[in-house]
């Protein structure tokens, strides 16, 4: 079992920038790849942008912050960041962090890999 929490969420300008953190405890961190996912008010889940177990791997969704935001992690602390920038008010959302199970190889996974969840953190931005 790996348990999962979100922070650093809040309310910003549009414009501004955010660093969630994801803090991992449990089973091993380092085994599995890493994912982040936003829900907007009334919209389904949407993928936001994953690293692979060793952080040598990242990839983002074209459609939700390609560009503006960075996925990393430190294996030693046990988080993964999620570096947002230039945030847009279409980027409010809950944001939520999601772990793989072991994974034998250092890769990103496909979407429906994610089998364990945290609780969300809230993004607001403001026009």
């Amino acid at each position: 079992q790996v348990q999962l929490v979100e922070s650093g969420g809040g309310l910003v300008q549009a414009g501004g920038s955010l660093r969630l953190s994801c803090a991992a405890s449990g089973e091993t961190f380092s085994n599995r790849a890493m994912g982040w996912f936003r829900q907007a008010p009334g919209a389904e889940l949407e993928y936001v942008a994953a690293v692979s177990r060793s952080g040598g791997s990242t990839h983002n969704n074209a459609d939700s912050g390609k560009g503006r935001f960075t996925v990393s992690r430190d294996n030693a602390k046990n988080i993964v960041y999620l570096q947002m920038n230039s945030l847009k008010p279409e980027d409010t959302a809950v944001y939520y962090c999601a772990a793989t199970r072991y994974q034998s190889g250092d890769y990103v996974p496909s979407q429906d890999q994610y089998v364990y969840w945290g609780q969300g953190t809230q993004v607001t931005v403001s026009s």
